[in-house]
């Protein structure tokens, strides 16, 4: 990682640590860290304290955003809980809004400041201002607080209503400006918990989680606390004073959704408020690459140099060009943006669906979970407004609301092609289970699949075994299909023409081989060869191939997969007993490229021969019979 403390032209590092434990506040901090990342012009060095899921969604997405000049530390919170787990709390954020009391122990012990905000913050202006606060400060103050702006800490707001000790009114915790340097020097570990242990005693527990602490212990060392403007964490719980804290709007530095009401909180300028949010919850991350002036630059380029020397080596002349800059483009991750919760099996013969999706295919998603009850991976390509509307789409349905077996992993949008199979890398990645059906979004399988799948697995021993088992496809044209309860409805429809074999009439050789004659009768698995252009949807062990991200847009996606599986050697067979059926959409814009423009199909071409150039080599004999295919079609 670059030192840009070093450099003579960059503004000094600031630092900014923030607790946050799962899906929800993971989310949280994202629209957060865009509010800073847009005002900032200082480099930044944010340290997480997480849990295990937060790690694993923030990591992901940090390494992938490539922020110029931003560093990223997380810190366990598992190994933190010991220090505040005795402490009883009632606050809703459970243990880890106890977490900042121990930050002289979880940060650094050479970090002598940081700035500590609450996921709920939004920024209207450079953090690099809060941050020069810290010089106003005395020789004995060690942490900078705003007022609390509600009347808690005053006792009053009902009958037999007991606070902790505060100051006055208190302070709020939702920014805090601690200098962990002096914290440490003064003891500041053994203060917090003397303070707690003699305030619990009569307490019994925390209301406010490290808030009460932190103003228990104000009250006894007033002198330590340096009183920050209130424009610096504006509080929008109802009946607050927060209106009393500002003239004009244009005023304020942060806001502080510090209510369980959020956006639908009571204030005379909650609409600006919202929008401030909004703006930044829809706004384009990607944006926020931009480099710092006069810093060092820490894009991805930099950070990942064989990336560099691939752009370098691209020919802009090259016809396509376009095509292969795609495949280095380096696309924002969040993994499990919404709740995902899964006990694996006993008996290790899970299978999760595998697919990807954009805005257009989303009325899709309540149907397949009412058809495959198993776990789920879907990557949605989306940008960070199409985000937000599946959040809310998805918060609203009834059926996806009691799934919580279904990981959303958001690829947000970059570039002018799909990278289709990047996004289904990221789908196949998030996979939880020992393996895996690789589908499409717009096939609804038969009733039952994921029960038979597992006992199929089982059959076929495919733990010690390589082997692709094809899910036979069929489609229908009709928008609504009383969809079969077995094999022989299906063929029964088949037969009067309501349901057809896959593509039979526009593209026959991608489902052909699977042999649709012989399905009709088969009782048991059957063993098919692998034939140009076959691209059936199959289920394999987690472990399989990843598929070739050269291929973006429309065409050969699915088929170099199969192709690399048949390389390896992998046995297509295909199931008697299962079918899975494509249910009728408009042609997605990257056909319609396809189809208008000769030059895509021609790049396609180029690309396909040079996919059957590099199989040959990774594969040597085994790879052979591709290469005599092509030159035969």
């Amino acid at each position: 990682m670059l030192s840009l403390r070093s450099h003579p032209e960059c503004k000094s590092l600031i630092h900014v640590a923030c607790v946050c434990a799962g899906h929800n506040a993971s989310r949280d901090v994202v629209t957060l860290v865009k509010s800073v990342l847009f005002h900032r012009r200082n480099p930044l060095h944010f340290h997480f304290i997480t849990d295990t899921v937060a790690n694993r969604i923030l990591s992901s997405l940090f390494q992938s955003w490539m922020v110029p000049s931003v560093q990223v530390s997380f810190y366990d919170a598992d190994e933190l809980k010991s220090e505040v787990s005795w402490i009883p709390n009632k606050h809703y954020s459970g243990i880890y809004g106890l977490m900042k009391l121990t930050l002289t122990k979880a940060l650094p012990s050479d970090l002598s400041k940081v700035i500590v905000l609450d996921t709920d913050i939004t920024f209207a202006t450079d953090i690099a201002e809060l941050w020069g606060i810290f010089r106003k400060f005395t020789d004995k103050q060690v942490i900078g607080l705003v007022e609390n702006q509600s009347d808690w800490y005053l006792g009053n707001l009902w009958k037999n209503h007991k606070p902790w000790p505060a100051l006055g009114r208190g302070f709020n915790t939702g920014v805090i400006l601690l200098y962990l340097e002096r914290l440490r020097r003064i003891g500041w570990e053994q203060m917090w918990r003397l303070t707690a242990e003699r305030e619990l005693m009569s307490m019994l527990s925390t209301s406010l989680a490290d808030q009460d602490i932190f103003n228990a212990f104000i009250k006894q060392n007033p002198v330590l606390v340096h009183q920050l403007p209130c424009f610096w964490n504006v509080q929008l719980s109802d009946h607050t004073r927060s209106e009393q804290c500002y003239t004009e709007v244009s005023d304020l530095k942060v806001i502080h959704w510090n209510s369980p009401k959020k956006l639908r909180v009571k204030n005379k300028h909650v609409e600006f408020f919202r929008n401030l949010y909004l703006t930044f919850l829809e706004y384009d991350g990607n944006l926020l690459r931009r480099e710092l002036f006069g810093c060092p630059s820490q894009s991805f380029v930099v950070c990942v140099p064989q990336l560099q020397a691939a752009l370098e080596e691209l020919d802009e002349d090259d016809q396509c060009y376009d095509f292969r800059r795609e495949r280095l483009t380096v696309h924002r991750v969040h993994l499990y943006f919404l709740q995902y919760e899964y006990t694996p099996t006993e008996d290790d013969t899970d299978v999760t669906l595998v697919a990807q999706l954009s805005m257009d295919r989303l009325q899709m998603l309540e149907a397949i979970c009412k058809h495959w009850e198993g776990p789920i991976s879907l990557a949605l390509y989306m940008s960070d407004a199409e985000a937000q509307q599946f959040l809310r789409y998805a918060q609203a349905s009834e059926v996806l609301k009691n799934r919580k077996n279904v990981g959303y992993h958001i690829v947000y949008k970059e570039g002018q092609f799909y990278p289709v199979n990047l996004v289904r890398n990221v789908a196949l990645k998030n996979a939880n289970t020992p393996y895996v059906f690789l589908t499409d979004v717009d096939f609804l399988p038969m009733y039952g699949l994921y029960d038979y799948l597992r006992k199929t697995v089982v059959q076929l021993d495919m733990a010690h075994t390589k082997k692709a088992l094809v899910v036979p496809a069929f489609e229908t044209l009709r928008y609504r299909l009383s969809f079969p309860k077995s094999k022989a409805e299906l063929l029964s429809m088949l037969d009067m023409g309501t349901l057809y074999t896959f593509r039979y009439h526009v593209w026959p050789k991608g489902h052909a081989p699977t042999n649709y004659a012989k399905w009709r009768t088969a009782t048991t698995p059957y063993k098919v060869e692998w034939e140009p252009d076959f691209e059936p949807y199959v289920v394999v062990r987690r472990d399989c191939p990843e598929y070739d991200q050269r291929f973006v847009g429309f065409g050969w996606n699915k088929v170099s997969h199969i192709m690399e599986l048949d390389a390896q050697e992998y046995d297509l067979m295909v199931l008697p007993n299962a079918f899975m059926i494509h249910m009728p959409h408009a042609p997605s814009f990257d056909i319609s490229k396809f189809r208008s423009s000769s030059s895509y199909r021609n790049c396609l071409n180029t690309l396909k021969d040079e996919f059957h150039q590099d199989l040959s080599r990774k594969y040597g004999s085994a790879a052979l019979k591709y290469l005599t295919a092509q030159r035969n079609i």
